[in-house]
């Protein structure tokens, strides 16, 4: 495992983290296969998790503690996020603080996490949405700062709306955002244009999520796939999405190395870029942790390859959260 600088705090985080997602909020996840997996990430090497509240009403967080206390001796970097408090994803202009994240709703949460996590401290605490309306509103700054001054966090984030990693933006320049959490892969590189640029002139931390495209650059999606009623992916690849995107997946099996699979060769192209800290790939099986954080042993992408693959952009504009 490789290890970068997360800014302003000085931390080495590995640059492939664990995304906790899929642990909370996914139907088919299983609890004990699932601390299997985080056991598994931690002995070989990953340090950095990433969880939210709102991924199973504190489930993920309360299975992230679990297996955080059983491993005292090793420093682990916890992230997690407070939920809106109108709970609606993603972000709107239209809401106010009021409506998203008030003081109070803010440090409600935050100590509910604590709670869940079994911790004195959270490492990096986030607004789960974010709309850059709110960003000259000085009471989430000063939150942020209340909670560094009295230990509850040691870094504050936000995490950017899908598709929308310009509305970030002003925020970051009001110096009280130390991270950034974005969509980033093969087929999601706006992020680049404005976003990239600005942190790195901030010294502000970059989360990757979302490196597999919810899955389809996995390469285990097909035409035929479905969940079960209530799973958010059936939101998200919608017929003509789950379409168009199988068509974009299939070019890019053209490029595969005859050594390289197709979720090694997404990660590599996320690690790729300097700007990135970590990127937080969802791993709900042991297999699927040895395959992921294996991509961070490999060499750099070689040059044809990497530009190839920037042809691969795919701008998209449709909200999903």
């Amino acid at each position: 495992m490789r290890y970068r600088r997360f800014p302003r705090t000085g931390w080495e985080v590995a640059e492939i983290g664990y995304g906790m997602w899929g642990m909370g909020g996914w139907s088919g996840s299983d609890d004990e296969e699932s601390l299997k997996a985080l056991d598994r990430a931690i002995a070989l090497g990953c340090n950095f998790f990433d969880t939210a509240w709102a991924y199973g009403s504190g489930r993920s967080e309360r299975l992230l503690g679990q297996m955080v206390r059983q491993h005292r001796d090793t420093r682990v970097y916890i992230a997690t996020k407070v939920p809106p408090k109108n709970m609606k994803w993603p972000a709107k202009a239209e809401y106010s603080l009021d409506e998203t994240f008030p003081p109070a709703h803010v440090r409600e949460y935050t100590e509910k996490s604590l709670e869940n996590l079994g911790g004195a401290t959270i490492d990096l605490q986030q607004l789960h949405v974010w709309s850059d309306t709110w960003a000259d509103d000085e009471r989430w700054q000063r939150t942020a700062e209340d909670l560094k001054r009295q230990g509850l966090v040691r870094a504050f984030g936000i995490s950017l709306n899908r598709w929308e990693p310009w509305n970030g933006i002003t925020a970051i320049k009001t110096g009280a955002v130390d991270c950034v959490q974005v969509v980033y892969n093969i087929f999601d590189q706006a992020p680049e244009d404005d976003l990239f640029p600005v942190c790195r002139e901030h010294q502000v931390a970059l989360i990757a999520r979302v490196p597999f495209d919810e899955g389809s650059l996995t390469g285990a999606l097909t035409r035929e796939a479905r969940w079960p009623e209530g799973d958010w992916r059936n939101i998200y690849f919608t017929p003509g999405n789950l379409a168009a995107t199988l068509e974009r997946v299939e070019r890019l099996r053209k490029l595969l190395p005859p050594d390289m699979d197709l979720p090694a060769l997404a990660l590599r192209f996320i690690l790729q870029n300097p700007d990135v800290t970590t990127t937080i790939p969802g791993m709900r099986r042991p297999p699927h942790v040895d395959r992921n954080l294996a991509a961070s042993d490999s060499i750099p992408l070689p040059r044809d390859l990497y530009k190839a693959l920037r042809e691969h952009r795919w701008d998209r504009t449709t909200v999903i959260p």
